[in-house]
């Protein structure tokens, strides 16, 4: 901000911004001139900027399409870069941290205003309750993070190798079956580990997150690094409050679930022992390998019990500080309550002909409270994204409705808590106004999904926009007020990341893509067995990948044959348990079928983009024919046995079956890998001796099998699996194994793709492209 004064936002707010965040966001904008100078190294810079939530964004290489063709983005500085393959002036995103998604109406205010100044005037609820904003100008970030600061509101750490956003229940301290509130103890985590120096050393990020019972899904405790389920017991008949504290979860490419480290941890005890694992984490998780430094790896490899054990030592040796217990006198101020009286007690509301709609927002959109005559209202928001006009006009609802009593929820929608129910009517009318007042909030049509190829670097297929797709046709076929379905969780991810928390929904998705007429196909793999209940104690399972423009049909098809299969009131996860994974994917199988290039081109664009379907800047080959290669086959061989795998493992698995199991996993990426030696050498062997040490000269060594982010990460699945095939396996190692299988599957998949777009079909090809591969690898 300037004017003809020369006022900076620095010096307007220089009263308003604690000295310690000023003093941080001083030093970021010193960092970012030296890196325009050039005194500070790409690689160093990225990870600052990242810790203080700024990204890189996807903007295709360079390019932006019009809606008629793709044009250059004209950056004045080509050469400067923010950190490795990313440009200055390339559009970023802004992560801004919420913590237990508690905000404020001035909040809101300002998270709008810069919405609109800097970015696309669109605010995104994440499922780890931060907002983010997309096509941010890396110069407007200190003023930005000023005007936040000054209202309370940090990005430090919303990214990077730290404690990020922590996260916790939105009905904490009105939920009808909690232990006790959770917020003032998330609060007080999210305090202490904000810059400490015991969690500066990590190899990955560390997520936390906080529950108030262990039924429901608010918390998601078991699939965080670190999960807190709020507890009680009664000692000498006097009931004491704690934590079960588990460790060890996490989602990513290979989902664990965390473990349990200690039944109850006392309140005076939740921050030093949460150091304690910290500390232990930092000096022992691994620094060089990023694909396998989160906290879940850790404990994987040394075991839970060593790892308490661990914990214990690294406890007992910790310097008392006061800040440990400090946090408890002011727990009080956590607790809320709601405005004396309705606001609209003396009115009389006709709501006409919004009668039918309000009755139906109020069937989906509320939450009674455990206090008498106050109900919580969930905002719901499609694809998680409201406007800064609408932000705005929601401050506005909840400084009138409530005493600030607001949260994000990690299903990307908002909490308008401690409403009268006298109010309601008030409140629908109010919501409407700013075109808030969708029903389905929390129900099937109400879909989860990750940024995707919309803004992520990452993204493979349009996860947005098939969420959005799904969304409308859902919403057509009114399935948001049928009991029966309505509590169905779908959730969407643009890749094999878990952003969009898909391996815990009923029915989720991961972008892919396939080879299909020698053009790129969007594709979906598509997820079953999830739980979204009880903290999301069960992961799903991959059954196989749809076309992108088949998912909608798929998802049809699941629930109708879910509502005329079940039995005695089962719920969808039952359903799938019972019926089988087997059969379901035999009726699917129709549907992943593509027609050719030449009869329908709509299957070769992704939702919402009208160009043909590319990854990156990979080009369209220009063979009008199809031939199936052994390769094909041989890859098509390994997703038959990994699903095998899959199969060995449904409902309660005995011994037998837990190794079987761990085998089919090594077999299916033996095959997978096998195949794409068949274009190097048709007559290689069966021996699994062989099969790996060629696959590490040609495909390994050669980085022909790297993936451009993850490197020889899906390789490396291979060796580690084959190294270790004799030892005995536990049914969390054989989940981790299957899982792993399924990811070096797929990028065998890719690496197909590569070679047959460069025409590597034959022993000669193939040893052109490895020179040409090689040649290419040494200049960059």
């Amino acid at each position: 901000m300037t004017t003809e004064q020369n006022v900076t936002w620095k010096a307007v707010l220089a009263e308003k911004i604690p000295t310690q965040m000023a003093e941080e966001i001083d030093l970021f904008e010193t960092q970012m001139t030296l890196r325009c100078q050039g005194k500070l190294d790409e690689k160093v810079f990225a990870e600052l900027r990242l810790r203080r939530g700024a990204y890189g964004q996807r903007y295709d290489n360079g390019f932006r399409y019009d809606g008629e063709q793709s044009q250059e983005i004209p950056f004045p500085h080509r050469d400067l870069t923010k950190g490795p393959e990313t440009k200055w002036e390339a559009p970023g995103m802004q992560r801004i941290k919420i913590p237990y998604g508690g905000m404020t109406a001035e909040q809101m205010e300002v998270l709008a205003d810069v919405a609109e100044e800097y970015s696309d005037c669109i605010l995104h609820i994440t499922t780890r309750q931060d907002i983010q904003l997309h096509f941010i100008s890396i110069e407007d970030t200190p003023d930005m993070h000023r005007r936040l600061a000054a209202v309370g509101i940090t990005t430090r750490e919303a990214c990077g190798n730290s404690v990020r956003n922590v996260t916790a229940c939105p009905l904490a301290g009105v939920c009808h079956d909690e232990a006790f509130d959770v917020s003032g103890y998330a609060d007080a985590a999210t305090r202490y580990f904000l810059g400490h120096r015991d969690v500066q050393d990590f190899g990955r990020k560390f997520k936390i997150a906080f529950s108030g019972c262990k039924q429901h899904p608010c918390g998601l405790t078991y699939m965080h690094d670190m999960g807190l389920i709020a507890t009680t017991r009664t000692v000498d008949g006097v009931e004491q409050q704690g934590f079960e504290m588990y460790v060890g979860g996490g989602l990513g490419a290979v989902p664990h679930l965390a473990k349990l480290l200690d039944e109850f941890v006392p309140p005076e005890e939740l921050l030093p022992l949460s150091q304690a694992v910290a500390r232990v984490y930092a000096r022992l998780g691994e620094k060089k390998n990023r694909n396998k430094a989160r906290i879940k790896f850790l404990v994987t490899k040394l075991g839970i019990e060593e790892f308490r054990r661990l914990v214990k030592e690294e406890r007992a040796a910790l310097e008392h500080d006061p800040k440990w217990t400090e946090f408890l006198d002011s727990l009080s101020t956590f607790e809320e309550a709601g405005l004396p009286e309705p606001v609209s007690a003396e009115q009389s509301i006709d709501l006409g002909e919004d009668a039918e709609a309000f009755a139906q927002w109020k069937s989906t959109n509320l939450y009674p409270q455990r206090q008498g005559g106050f109900v919580c209202v969930a905002i719901a928001l499609p694809l998680g994204d409201l406007t800064s006009q609408q932000m705005r006009g929601l401050a506005d609802v909840t400084r009138r409705f409530t005493r600030d009593t607001i949260r994000t929820t990690v299903e990307q929608n908002i909490l308008l808590r401690w409403i009268h129910e006298a109010d309601l009517p008030a409140l629908y009318l109010a919501l409407k106004e700013i075109n808030l007042h969708g029903a389905g909030a929390h129900s099937i049509v109400d879909i989860t999904a990750c940024p995707g190829t919309d803004t992520c670097k990452l993204g493979i297929s349009s996860s947005r926009g098939l969420a959005g797709e799904l969304r409308d046709r859902l919403t057509v076929k009114g399935w948001q007020y049928d009991a029966a379905v309505k509590d169905i969780r779908i959730k969407v991810s643009g890749c094999f990341n878990s952003c969009g928390q898909q391996m815990v929904a009923e029915i989720g998705f991961y972008g892919s893509n396939r080879l299909v007429d020698r053009h790129r196909v969007p594709h979906f793999h598509l997820i079953l067995g999830g739980e979204w209940d009880n903290n999301a104690a069960q992961y799903g399972q991959s059954l196989g990948v749809i076309p992108s423009k088949r998912v909608p049909e798929v998802v049809e098809f699941l629930v109708d044959k879910y509502l005329r299969e079940r039995q005695n009131g089962e719920k969808f996860p039952q359903f799938v348990n019972r019926v089988g994974k087997k059969e379901i994917k035999d009726q699917i199988q129709p549907f992943t079928k593509v027609p050719l290039y030449a009869v329908d081109k709509s299957f070769y664009t992704d939702w919402g983009d009208a160009r043909e379907f590319t990854i990156g800047d990979i080009g369209v080959g220009e063979c009008a024919g199809e031939v199936v290669s052994l390769t094909d086959f041989g890859v098509a061989a390994a997703e038959s046995i990994y699903f095998d795998a899959t199969l060995l493992l449904e409902g309660n698995s005995n011994n037998g079956n837990v190794q079987q199991a761990a085998e089919k996993a090594l077999e299916a990426m033996l095959s997978a890998a096998q195949a794409l030696l068949k274009v190097q050498n048709i007559d290689i062997t069966n021996e699994p001796d062989v099969i790996v040490n060629e696959f590490r000269t040609y495909f390994y060594d050669t980085e022909l099998f790297f993936d451009p982010f993850a490197k020889g990460k899906f390789a490396s699945y291979l060796f580690n699996t084959y190294e270790q095939r004799h030892e005995a396996k536990n049914l969390d190692q054989t989940r981790q194994l299957i899982e792993e299988a399924r990811l070096f599957i797929e990028a065998a998949h890719e690496c197909n793709t590569r070679m047959v777009q460069a025409g590597v079909t034959t022993p000669v090809s193939f040893s052109k492209w490895l020179i040409e591969q090689q040649m290419q690898v040494a200049g960059s």
